[in-house]
């Protein structure tokens, strides 16, 4: 008969540290989630500003129209934390728009969110996919990230908090929830 080298409570209390060192592994690797609600301020190519929104490319014979399907516009947005003129910027959405689809309401989104302020300094933020540019909360991916967003994924959603038509400037609040697996 064989005996047994090991007693069983050694075994036991070996199992219990196994399984609690497992728990505090899989707890520290758990996503965490971040919600950000930023401003993108939209304003038309103007000598006197840094910020601009700029159409580069349109089908030929139609006017330079957002709504037009094929215009292509560049934008590089100023980003601030309340809706304010004069709210301290916190970075700048770099990217384009292409009007996509037959309604002309459809936009393929490409944005880089390059944070300014203290907290994200020199961190991205990846936006990507098509959006209705009327529908309040339209969705896009966050595909992901670099700096403190590193290995980001979630969604983003856009809605018009303020439009002036005649002076082409328009607040577009943005509402980003993201889950982070590191760092």
């Amino acid at each position: 008969m064989a005996t047994n080298l090991v007693p069983k409570r050694l075994t036991n209390l070996f199992l219990v540290l196994v399984l609690a060192n497992i728990t505090y592994i899989a707890k520290a690797t758990e996503p965490k989630k971040t919600s950000l609600s930023l401003y993108f301020h939209d304003t038309p190519d103007r000598c006197d500003s840094n910020v601009k929104v700029i159409p580069v490319t349109r089908i030929a014979g139609k006017a330079w129209n957002v709504p037009n399907t094929g215009t292509v516009i560049v934008t590089e947005d100023l980003i601030t934390k309340t809706s304010g003129q004069n709210s301290a910027e916190v970075g700048r959405a770099k990217g384009m728009y292409v009007t996509a689809g037959s309604n002309g309401l459809d936009s393929q989104v490409s944005i880089s969110i390059e944070f300014t302020d203290e907290e994200y300094k020199g961190s991205t933020i990846e936006i990507q996919g098509i959006s209705n540019q009327f529908m309040p909360g339209a969705e896009v991916s966050v595909v992901g990230g670099t700096g403190k967003f590193r290995f980001a994924r979630g969604y983003a959603t856009f809605a018009t908090h303020h439009l002036d038509i005649p002076n082409r400037y328009a607040i577009i609040r943005c509402d980003i929830t993201v889950q982070l697996h590191c760092c």
